[in-house]
């Protein structure tokens, strides 16, 4: 699934293929994937100008004219790409902006998971999974008593608390291990027996990781390409993920996979040792 940084990447390429393009029709070819009748979509888009794209977490916020914004969610294999009007189009191709230049704005999705909302600019906050989104994983949004004091409300394993997007926003498997691997955290941990220099040190590895990773356009897995149509570079920069009986880069110590929030998960065993409360 894209995480953050794919997400980042695929809307700095749209903005700079479609910003202030304007749409002349729309072709819904999956229907399922949209918030309202594709009639009425089709009809609500038609001659209204993309002013940018912005994002939310995993969410793209296409912002328009009049006052809307159409939410695009990729969900497990979401793509879009741009091309001329007229050209042979891939199979599963979901919909199909047609713009006045000529060219065409097609969002396809192998598996067809992605979904797209259109609202008032006003309700894009009111949507599940945008009313109660955590905060931005920079230094500016994500601060140390933030999660300090969310962290030791929850206790909860860490990796788990990482996931959920109510609490940061952004974080996927991917990154979760990477940044519990940096921070010399066990996966299982936790949140509440966590200590002040380990939030410290995990926040800092979240700033850090993802700022990497989107510029190194994100991380390829399975079939992520963006915008362009390229893949991202960033998985030659990982240390845990996807690394399971390979040794650790710290320690030479053979890393370990096992599921944690119904997710796979790999880890080094000596670098990231479970603790106890730290309270005692």
């Amino acid at each position: 699934m894209p995480e953050l940084p794919e997400v980042q990447t695929v809307r700095q390429g749209l903005n700079k293929l479609v910003k202030r393009s304007k749409i002349k029709s729309v072709e819904v070819l999956y229907p399922k994937m949209i918030n309202i009748p594709a009639e009425d979509f089709e009809k609500k888009l038609a001659g209204k100008e993309i002013i940018q794209i912005d994002r939310r977490g995993k969410y793209l916020l296409f912002r328009l004219s009049d006052d809307l914004t159409l939410v695009s969610h990729l969900r497990m294999e979401g793509k879009y790409e741009v091309q001329p009007e007229g050209t042979e189009r891939p199979k599963h191709t979901n919909v199909v902006f047609h713009l006045t230049d000529g060219r065409e704005l097609r969002y396809k999705d192998t598996r067809m998971f992605g979904k797209m909302t259109l609202v008032k600019n006003e309700d894009v906050y009111k949507l599940s999974g945008l009313n109660k989104i955590g905060p931005e994983p920079t230094e500016q949004d994500l601060k140390f008593d933030y999660m300090k004091e969310i962290m030791h409300k929850s206790h909860r394993k860490i990796k788990g608390f990482l996931l959920d997007q109510s609490k940061i926003a952004g974080l996927g498997n991917i990154y979760c291990d990477e940044v519990l691997w940096l921070s010399k955290i066990n996966p299982e941990q936790l949140t509440n027996e966590l200590s002040d220099d380990e939030i410290r040190r995990l926040r800092a590895n979240i700033i850090k990781e993802i700022a990497a990773a989107i510029k190194g356009h994100g991380t390829t897995v399975h079939s992520y390409s963006n915008a362009y149509g390229e893949a991202g570079q960033f998985q030659n920069q990982l240390h845990a993920y996807g690394r399971k009986d390979e040794k650790c880069e710290c320690c030479g110590t053979t890393m370990e996979k096992i599921k944690v929030a119904q997710r796979g998960t790999t880890f080094c065993p000596k670098c990231q040792k479970l603790h106890g409360d730290l309270s005692d």
